[in-house]
């Protein structure tokens, strides 16, 4: 798992305010299980993620653990990035008018009405398919924001 960023257990943990000790007690396992979750010694197995996804309220480390475990998920899943609710509802509208200002919407609707994706039509398809991906992810960074003040 790449360790470019905070261990993502460890955010989710210390975000509801847990010690290593009471995230193990809540989640039936060791405190040295936390800690090697949490160092990067170890991933976790699918089930304790499931408890963790729970005990932590974050279905973002759901999201976070499955694409850090599985490298097709990786080019499936969106990369949600944590946002506080105020950015990730500015960003995503952003990139929603971006599109239809610049008529994307109509773009796709000429190329896909006869059903086919000529050579000619394919850069452009492939162009509004990575911004559609870009909103998804946008829209999910909402779905996942964090709330409250500042």
């Amino acid at each position: 798992m790449s360790q470019d960023r905070r261990n993502i257990y460890k955010v989710a943990r210390e975000a509801r305010g847990l010690t290593q000790e009471a995230a193990a007690e809540k989640l039936g396992i060791s405190d040295s299980s936390i800690r090697a979750y949490e160092s990067g010694q170890r991933i976790p197995p699918p089930e304790v993620v499931d408890l963790m996804v729970i005990a932590y309220d974050s279905q973002l480390l759901g999201i976070q653990h499955i694409r850090a475990s599985a490298e097709m998920a990786r080019s499936i899943v969106p990369d949600v990035q944590e946002l506080r609710l105020p950015e990730a509802i500015m960003e995503l509208l952003d990139r929603v008018y971006g599109f239809v200002d610049a008529h994307r919407d109509r773009e796709l609707l000429r190329i896909g009405k006869d059903g086919i994706i000529d050579e000619e039509e394919r850069p452009t398809f492939d162009d509004i398919v990575e911004e559609l991906g870009q909103i998804v992810e946008a829209a999910m960074a909402v779905r996942y924001a964090k709330q409250g003040p500042s």
